[in-house]
């Protein structure tokens, strides 16, 4: 990504995070970024293409993240706990994209529906390690949508985490709360194993 796409990339990110989507225009973001219309125009073709650029590379960020750092784990507590940890730095790291998804995943307009998919597609892959971790006897059994929903989840909660400590988040505190109240819940007990 070149200079110019990238400073777009950011300063419509901050200003859809911050004013929203309808509110942000073509106008402030070419004001922010300090570039002619046509300039914007060469790298998007609209504002809804920047916004899909936006979330497309939010996503794959999780995606890539969670398959890079699951790949090393060999048991599926310890997989969880990856994806956990990784949500939280990715929140804290990149507030504003996990700000514009989770403000865009409810309605029925195409951008709306883009995030679902995009949403329901990284949960999905979440939904696949419990899978195979309650298929192995390291997880809980369980309804495998409701767990990976749940964990997903934690995106949500260590936004507005962040957002009341005032930005001075701790991450490895917050993942050693997540680790017992809610990882600790997924693992198959020593009774549980011997039946």
């Amino acid at each position: 990504m070149n200079k110019t796409k990238r400073k777009i990339f950011e300063t419509s990110m901050k200003l859809f995070a911050e004013k929203g989507y309808d509110a942000t225009s073509i106008e402030d973001i070419t004001a922010t970024v300090g570039v002619a219309k046509g300039t914007l125009y060469y790298h998007f073709s609209s504002k809804e293409e920047i916004f899909n650029f936006l979330i497309e590379e939010g996503i794959k960020l999780l995606q890539n993240s969670v398959d890079i750092k699951t790949a090393k784990r060999n048991n599926y507590i310890d997989k969880i706990k990856a994806i956990v940890l990784i949500q939280i730095k990715i929140v804290a790291k990149y507030e504003d994209i996990i700000t514009i998804i989770l403000s865009q995943f409810w309605g029925n307009e195409e951008r709306h529906k883009k995030c679902q998919s995009l949403v329901y597609e990284y949960i999905g892959q979440i939904e696949k390690i419990v899978q195979q971790g309650i298929e192995k006897g390291e997880i809980k059994n369980g309804d495998t949508r409701a767990i990976a929903s749940e964990i997903y989840g934690l995106i949500c909660s260590t936004l507005v985490y962040k957002k009341r400590e005032d930005e001075n988040m701790d991450i490895m505190k917050l993942y050693n709360e997540y680790e017992n109240t809610v990882i600790n819940g997924l693992r198959v007990k020593q009774k549980e194993e011997k039946l």
